[in-house]
């Protein structure tokens, strides 16, 4: 069956609007793809099943015809992989390739809703063609169209590079067009004006519009053997400490084994001091220390109140720090050493934990720890529930780069939202207005993750004290042979 998509551009990037044509596009059944110009009488077939086709104005236009080859070799109505390999090398091998104005295909790619609005009663995660999201992840179309599926569906539009990784570049909008004269009166013309991607001025073409999410076929870029693994906590330098909590202070033991003779030891920076009473500093007589589970020289472990689950935990500094990123060297060191710990043990009980920080409206560092049964959910569904909850509340949530550190993107003083999973892969919003306070336990909380939205606010969770000491001991019964602090 024909489908239709009108498409109109600018003429030598001028101001009077030209149509460009009817480009007609044979459905699953076979057909050319056609390129109807202005005039009577010129159109043309592009009978291969793959190509480009370049107009006089420098507009671009990829096309992909068919569906996917299910045996090879392919039949003359499909493509197979080699189609799109091929494809994608003319294109990407083209100096200064920086993405094509429009892509055709018959199937939708797959995943193609990730991140974005609703597809109505289309399962983005089942239909589709995954070599189509690879073509049109390569190929950065600015506007793809499909209508394999025969219903209307026009996606938000969509990053093509990953924020504080890459340099920007321009969105790329799906749009899916019902048949052509269907019953329910679907959408399956679509007109548009647009300037080529060759003529633009390069800071217009990467503007990123306020709906823009993040890239739906993301997860192809993460088959990509990776050169380097990143660093461990077992392979950070090591060091002890002993800590004497009847004298409140710390001695480090040096760790190239040569005495310091009478040379007095290096006196460790102080935490600056609370303005007022703190809840989370040890030596406050605000802290509630029946949660306390374990000690360490410069942090220590303590159940959240009201936590998300029994086994819901804080790593807090023993001194006063407003965040991570003015955390000294030392005290830093020790909450990898915690966060290494709690990985182990929460992974011998089938569980991964998300770790998030909140620095805003808060004066003591507070890094909530939250362990999620394995079977439950992957990492990948805790980054797309984060990152889907923020984009309905307009709230901007990154992904930090692989081996950076939150130091290396958030200065000391600046408000941020942070997530970390127990992968080292991590998500950062910096708050430059209002921030709802429990943003990180809504997400947990919800149906996408843990099923538990009422627990989502920590005050209609809090227990009496007598369990809540006796889920303390529970849990420091269990952590024990992982606790770090008890050893030396």
């Amino acid at each position: 069956m024909w489908r239709e998509v009108r498409l109109q551009h600018l003429r030598d990037g001028g101001d009077t609007a030209a149509r460009a044509g009817v480009w007609r596009r044979g459905g699953a059944a076979g057909g050319d793809l056609r390129a109807r110009p202005r005039h009577p009488g010129q159109e043309r077939p592009l009978r291969r099943r793959r190509g480009v086709y370049s107009g006089c104005s420098g507009l671009q236009i990829a096309y992909l015809s068919g569906t996917e080859a299910q045996e090879q070799p392919a039949p003359a109505h499909s493509f197979s992989a080699k189609d799109v390999a091929e494809l994608k090398t003319s294109l990407l091998s083209t100096p200064n390739f920086r993405g094509v104005d429009i892509l055709l295909t018959s199937p939708w790619p797959r995943d193609v809703g990730t991140f974005a609005n609703s597809a109505g009663e289309i399962d983005t995660k089942k239909c589709g063609s995954k070599l189509v999201s690879d073509l049109a992840a390569s190929l950065k179309p600015r506007y793809h169209f499909a209508a394999l599926e025969k219903a209307y569906y026009e996606r938000l539009p969509y990053r093509n590079h990953m924020v504080l990784q890459e340099t920007p570049q321009h969105v790329t909008r799906f749009i899916a067009l019902a048949d052509v004269g269907n019953t329910s009166k679907k959408k399956y013309l679509y007109a548009f004006s647009i300037v080529p991607l060759s003529s633009m001025d390069p800071a217009e073409l990467v503007k990123q519009p306020q709906d823009v999410t993040e890239n739906p076929y993301r997860k192809l870029r993460k088959e990509a053997p990776k050169s380097k693994a990143p660093l461990c906590a077992e392979e950070e330098p090591a060091c002890q400490f002993f800590f004497d909590l009847n004298k409140h202070q710390g001695k480090k033991r040096p760790s190239d084994g040569k005495e310091r003779g009478d040379s007095q030891p290096k006196q460790a920076k102080k935490p600056p001091q609370p303005m007022g009473p703190c809840w989370f500093c040890l030596a406050s007589p605000e802290v509630e220390k029946h949660l306390v589970v374990s000690i360490g020289t410069h942090c220590y472990l303590a159940l959240a109140k009201g936590g998300l689950s029994p086994d819901h935990v804080l790593i807090l500094p023993i001194g006063h720090y407003q965040s991570v990123v003015d955390l000294s060297s030392e005290v830093l060191e020790e909450v990898t050493k915690y966060k290494a710990a709690l990985k182990e043990f929460f992974r011998s009980k089938g569980k991964r934990y998300v770790l998030f920080e909140r620095n805003y409206r808060s004066q003591h560092l507070q890094l909530q720890v939250v362990p999620v049964p394995l079977d439950l959910c992957t990492s990948e569904d805790i980054k797309e529930a984060f990152i889907a909850q923020a984009q309905e509340q307009q709230i901007e949530l990154l992904e930090i780069p692989e081996h950076s550190d939150i130091a290396q993107v958030a200065q000391p003083g600046t408000p941020y939202f942070y997530v970390e999973l127990d992968t080292g892969e991590k998500l950062l919003h910096r708050i430059r207005g209002r921030f709802p306070l429990q943003f990180g336990r809504e997400v947990l909380a919800s149906e996408a993750l843990l099923a538990q939205p009422q627990r989502a606010d920590w005050r209609q969770c809090a227990a009496q004290r007598p369990e809540e000491a006796a889920q303390a001991r529970a849990f420091r019964r269990e952590f024990e042979p992982f606790d770090f602090s008890l050893r030396d």
